[in-house]
């Protein structure tokens, strides 16, 4: 069942993170209902995960200018050349996902904080 009192929008991230943060707010200023997925305690789903590489690329979902991945070590970091390395380290490391992943429904997804390539509000 999925009528118009059910979020499609689902925001991933972890929760202290200041562009999580920052996008849970402006979609609570727009009035757009979503459901907010926790990588620390959910975990990131495979198949999402998938889904974000295929239409966004792997470039885009990893975060190399995060602490996370500046606290890799050089032969980890020098291992990520493609869209499979890069899944298998995000999903060991969820913190090296740029953040947040906002899936729209209907196929749409972005990913960091860019409100200017949100949609708007009905």
């Amino acid at each position: 069942m999925n009528d118009s009192s059910t979020p499609t929008i689902t925001v991933y991230g972890i929760p202290n993170c200041d562009s999580v943060k920052k996008a849970r707010v402006w979609l609570d200023q727009q009035g757009l209902a979503y459901q907010f997925h926790d990588f620390k305690k959910q975990g990131v789903p495979a198949d999402a995960l998938q889904h974000w590489l295929d239409k966004a690329g792997w470039e885009r979902v990893l975060n190399r200018k995060g602490t996370t991945w500046r606290k890799l070590d050089a032969e980890t970091q020098a291992g990520v050349v493609d869209a499979a390395s890069a899944a298998a380290l995000m999903q060991q490391q969820s913190s090296v996902i740029k953040r947040p992943v906002i899936d729209w429904g209907q196929g749409g997804l972005t990913v960091g904080y860019t409100p200017d390539e949100w949609p708007p509000a009905a």
